[in-house]
């Protein structure tokens, strides 16, 4: 029988709820439990595909190729398992079902309303993810706050879910914020009980409640929040500022939330915790010496946009010994002056879609490549620097993409046949799993260990396989290709030091516990850089 837990947010958005329910399923896997975890996210929009990302940062893909919120790339981080499309559900993408069926008479001519159809729909989702995954626990979060209108059909949908099983196979989790109180820092659990009472009102009773806080969380505090919220002692945790994000699940531990969990699920018999995740977040503490890399976008001012590519940047450091400070720099202000890019010892050029900003990026990779600077292309950074090589070693003047100019007389990156035509933009692009094989002798080949891989993406624009043999005479080696569509996925250059660029989103399968090969090699080589300067 499938335990299921849902992780509500009150008082105000962004303080960590999406981390506290990674950091569940942590713990529970530890215990030896399977998990999967979900996302509903309130919005009209069908996922955050089409969404800028100053609306909503970045946008994270699973395997099986939904677009989703970055929150699940938490999950996957924390838990180290694969989520699917059923991971992800928005108020878009359940009224889309509940009106096709509509359309379709699947109603047998009844008023389609939102109890019971829409909550139907969302408690299918979750069922669905169950029967699907097989885990033993379903960890659920919901976007928004409590009293966010547009989440009421998903409160209503897990108040019935609790109501349909037994009792100790739903658990409610509810984080808060406790505010301090300007001039005197007296802290405040007015919020927190306010918070409590909007979920009761909607029939949820919360078992568990996470704090955030700047302030220590006492004893009376917890007794206060205790006797106005119902709530054992033992159920009140707080989510402390931690100086790594891993350390939030031994936080939780330390004060006894999975063995509170654990029995209140009735799942008395857990193995006890084999502290593996403890062992690699002390190793990682451990990194003192600072390896300074660029970050090169357009959509710096907003870190947020970057998350899991700022991840595997640090996870690679801190298993390679080192704290990787990230400078941020705007593309557009490498147009004006390439000298902001000199001290660092690696630059990477991450993903991104549009025109803006794309002549800084070329310069970014010019720079790189002649002052033997390791250099990592994420996606749009392939293209780029594949436009940088066809301009500035092969002359071809005005080489760029049909995105970036759609009258380029050169054009390197361009649309395939099939894409030309289509006129929806959400869910179109190459997303998800596609296969890769890798060439012998050459650097992909061997910071892998192996021929195939498989890798995700999320891109329209492909190399223009007309430009293949020129660009080989500058040099670059096309170190993987999808043998299936002929597309290529790697490219490296063959004099320098660490120059290599890829088609796929190698940060969406980059863990903790298991650092992606690229990132390791790029910090690697970083470091190997670092040395040299410093002799």
């Amino acid at each position: 029988m499938t335990k299921y837990i849902f992780v509500t947010g009150g008082v105000v958005s962004g303080i960590g709820k999406g981390i506290s329910a990674a950091s569940i399923g942590r713990l529970l896997k530890d215990r030896g439990l399977s998990v999967f975890m979900q996302k509903f996210d309130p919005y009209l929009n069908i996922d955050p595909g089409t969404m800028s990302p100053y609306q909503h940062g970045e946008v994270f893909v699973t395997y099986d190729g939904a677009e989703t919120d970055l929150d699940l790339g938490h999950y996957e981080r924390f838990i180290d398992e694969e989520l699917t499309k059923e991971a992800s559900i928005t108020t878009g993408k359940i009224y889309s079902k509940v009106i096709a069926r509509e359309r379709r008479g699947d109603y047998n001519g009844a008023t389609v309303q939102v109890i019971p159809h829409i909550t139907d729909a969302i408690k299918n989702s979750v069922y669905k993810a169950a029967k699907e995954s097989k885990a033993d626990v379903v960890i659920t979060e919901i976007g928004g706050t409590v009293g966010d209108i547009e989440s009421l059909p998903f409160l209503e949908a897990i108040r019935q879910i609790h109501s349909e099983n037994k009792i100790e196979d739903v658990l409610f989790v509810h984080t808060v914020l406790v505010p301090n109180i300007p001039g005197s820092d007296e802290l405040k659990t007015k919020p927190t009980q306010h918070s409590f009472k909007e979920l009761m009102s909607n029939g949820i009773k919360t078992d568990v409640i996470i704090i955030r806080s700047n302030g220590v969380i006492t004893e009376s505090i917890k007794e206060k929040i205790s006797l106005f919220c119902d709530v054992p002692m033992e159920a009140i945790v707080q989510s402390e500022n931690a100086e790594l994000i891993y350390e939030v699940p031994i936080v939780f531990h330390r004060q006894g939330l999975d063995e509170y969990i654990l029995n209140k699920l009735d799942l008395k018999n857990q193995k006890k915790s084999e502290y593996k995740w403890s062992k690699m977040v002390e190793r990682f503490k451990k990194a003192k010496e600072e390896l300074n890399i660029a970050l090169v976008g357009k959509y710096v001012s907003l870190h947020d946009a970057y998350l899991s590519v700022t991840q595997a940047l640090f996870d690679a450091g801190y298993e390679n010994g080192y704290k990787v400070k990230i400078k941020w720099i705007d593309s557009e202000d490498v147009e004006k002056d390439t000298s902001i890019l000199q001290g660092v010892n690696g630059i990477i050029v991450p993903g991104g879609f549009g025109q803006r900003g794309t002549e800084g990026m070329i310069l970014t990779s010019k720079f790189a490549r002649e002052n033997k600077i390791p250099y990592f292309g994420i996606c749009y950074g392939l293209q780029i620097a594949l436009i940088d090589i066809a301009r500035n070693k092969l002359g071809l003047k005005g080489a760029s993409s049909t995105e970036i100019n759609p009258e380029t007389p050169y054009p390197i990156i361009d649309l395939l046949e099939n894409q030309k035509s289509v006129e929806n933009l959400g869910g179109t692009l190459r997303l998800g799993n596609f296969p890769c094989s890798l060439e012998e002798n050459t650097l992909a080949r061997k910071l892998y260990g192996k021929e195939k891989i498989e890798e995700r993406h999320r891109h329209r624009y492909e190399f223009n396989n007309d430009f293949r043999g020129l660009v080989r005479k500058a040099g670059v080696e096309f170190s993987g290709i999808n043998e299936d569509l002929d597309l290529v996925e790697i490219i490296e250059c063959k004099d320098h030091p660490f120059f290599l660029a890829c088609q796929f989103h190698p940060e969406f399968k980059s863990r903790p516990t298991k650092i992606h090969p690229l990132f390791n090699g790029f910090i690697r080589a970083s470091i190997e850089n670092k040395k040299q300067i410093n002799q």
